[in-house]
């Protein structure tokens, strides 16, 4: 099964359902790291709670920070957008 973002092949055994394999491959976020100064990632969707919404910012906004060398030295702002909506500062 190849994933959207990094069309890798993905393992599934025979033990696994393909559909939970398909939902989790989907819900799966990957951070690339390159010498870009700005980057988007989906974090939620119109059918997940509030407070899904928010633990899922803050688990990602989290995760990327331990990527960075300097960790929260490295981040000089950080948004909040919604598809249609304006963005808003959070950091």
């Amino acid at each position: 099964m190849l994933s959207q973002n990094s069309k890798f092949p993905t393992l599934v055994s025979h033990q696994e359902s393909l559909e939970a394999k398909v939902n989790e491959t989907k819900a799966t976020i990957k951070f690339q790291l390159k010498k870009v100064l700005c980057m988007g990632v989906a974090v939620g969707n119109l059918s997940m709670e509030e407070k899904q919404i928010q633990q899922n910012i803050q688990m990602s906004v989290n995760f990327l920070v331990s990527l960075l060398k300097k960790n929260w030295q490295n981040v000089r702002c950080l948004y909040i957008k919604s598809t249609m909506g304006k963005p808003v500062r959070v950091f």
